[in-house]
């Protein structure tokens, strides 16, 4: 009779002793207890600086344009498929890399890709012909295209709470990238050469490389592949940078998945997702671009009001502009001043951005934006001065900006870990297409039909508002997903 409460309570023991056993936490949990600190800020600041890179290589092309133009003689729609081309090399490759990096890895795909850029670039400086650059600066939109492996690592270290406000200020990043490369060109272009500034350009790239090792493979990743020991090392480190407890129990490895397969995005689940999320991808990118073209493109022609009196082709009362033997418009001081106040527009309207993603949520803020950017493309038909079409151009940068970081946030965050990077490579292929067929409408079509090109972009930002609302899935406070 003694011996019974004391079998009762041995049992009791035990039961707490396999229950403590059992203890387990997910990937997801240790990223939210660990919370946001001095890691997530070094993170911030070395990933976010891919951006100042791919803008660097991406607006390149803009400043260059008129120069080679120039040098080779070539026609506009010559001009044109250099940028066409330098997204076609992003288009193949961010599928091809998409897939590597679901597969192999979201660190090892971003060092190659910026080993890949920077060599390539460097390699375009010394191009002896046209079709020589057009080769040289395809192979680096190829490179450009793994930096999307930075956003995506920082997506995956973010607590949920904090994705919605730090993702959107990577933008910074961008602005600063296209700031310095617009600035460089107006010293570089007319003292040395083009070829200089490419040259010039590629060192933060090769600079960027050096501290990637401070940065460690995403652990969501580790946990997706089954390597949790290494997953664990990495939660570990970050729990003691930021100065916090790990959570208690063991990492628990979740069902095995094959990881980086196209058939997941058009699986019933995502079908509708993914087709919407293209559709979006495909029109901010022409529209953005399109923006960037344009802008070159009125100052370099100066399409306002107050010089609709002199014909396009008379260039004998152009001031701010120097001409070359071949009779090309080069931008002058004014014009690159133009440009810079434009550009700045991108993060004029951030801190809406982010709040109304915050608070209305990705799809309804997106929605917004694009119905924006349509009505100010038709606003760049109204007769203007100079300083009037800056403004349109200021606003319109400001929101195409604000369309590529929702959408950015929304397509890591709606895909799970184990095809994150393909769901993105994809994005950013369709993103491309649009990209290709933009300086074929800004340098092409709006010398033909103004108006005709200025109704495609509304038209087009029109169709990916209506997408935007009605996509099936709202990632605003919602957990990033492990597994399908």
């Amino acid at each position: 009779m003694v011996t019974a409460p004391k079998e009762a309570e041995n049992a009791i023991g035990l039961e707490e002793i396999h229950a403590e056993r059992k203890k387990t936490f997910t990937g997801e949990e240790a990223v939210e207890t660990i919370g946001f600190g001095r890691f997530h800020i070094m993170l911030f600041l070395i990933m976010g600086s891919t951006g100042v890179v791919e803008a660097m290589e991406i607006m390149l092309i803009a400043v260059v344009s008129p120069l080679i133009q120039c040098e080779w003689q070539l026609q506009d729609w010559q001009v044109a498929l250099v940028t066409t081309m330098v997204f076609f090399g992003y288009m193949v490759f961010s599928i091809v890399l998409g897939l590597l990096a679901d597969r192999y890895g979201r660190w090892k795909i971003l060092l190659l890709s910026f080993l890949w850029a920077a060599y390539f670039s460097l390699l375009t400086s010394f191009a002896p012909s046209y079709i020589w650059f057009v080769f040289l600066r395809a192979m680096v939109g190829g490179g450009v295209s793994g930096h999307a492996q930075g956003l995506i690592i920082k997506t995956e270290f973010l607590p949920t709470k904090y994705r919605g406000y730090m993702l959107p200020l990577s933008q910074v990043f961008w602005l600063a990238g296209s700031l310095l490369i617009i600035g460089l060109a107006s010293v570089v272009n007319s003292t040395i050469s083009w070829r200089w500034l490419i040259r010039i350009a590629s060192n933060p790239g090769i600079l960027l490389i050096l501290v990637f090792k401070f940065i460690p493979e995403s652990a969501r990743y580790n946990v997706s592949t089954g390597n949790t020991g290494a997953a664990l090392v990495t939660l570990q480190r970050i729990a003691s940078m930021n100065g916090v407890a790990m959570p208690e129990g063991q990492l628990r490895e979740p069902a095995k998945e094959r990881r980086g397969r196209f058939n997941d995005l058009i699986h019933s689940k995502y079908l509708r997702t993914t087709l919407q999320i293209w559709i979006i991808w495909l029109g901010i990118a022409f529209a953005y671009y399109g923006v960037i073209l344009a802008s070159a493109e009125l100052l370099e022609r100066d399409l306002v009001c107050a010089s609709a009196a002199s014909p396009l082709q008379d260039s004998s009362d152009d001031s701010e502009g120097s001409h070359s033997p071949c009779h090309c418009h080069l931008f002058g001081p004014a014009a690159y001043q133009t440009m810079i106040i434009s550009t700045i527009g991108e993060i004029a309207l951030n801190p809406v951005n982010i709040l109304s993603i915050n608070l209305l949520g990705r799809r309804l803020s997106l929605c917004i934006t694009m119905g924006c950017t349509a009505l100010f493309f038709l606003l760049l038909n109204i007769c203007t001065s100079s300083a009037g079409m800056v403004g349109f151009l200021f606003m319109l940068r400001a929101l195409v900006s604000a369309n590529f970081n929702t959408i950015y946030i929304y397509t890591a965050e709606v895909y799970p870990t184990t095809m994150r990077a393909l769901g993105m490579g994809t994005s950013g292929s369709l993103c491309r297409v649009g990209a290709m067929m933009a300086p074929f409408i800004s340098q092409v079509l709006m010398n033909a039909s103004f108006m005709g090109a200025l109704c495609l972009f509304s038209s087009v930002c029109i169709i990916c508002g209506i997408s935007a609302v009605t996509l099936p899935i709202e990632t605003k406070g919602r957990a990033l997903q492990q597994v399908k």
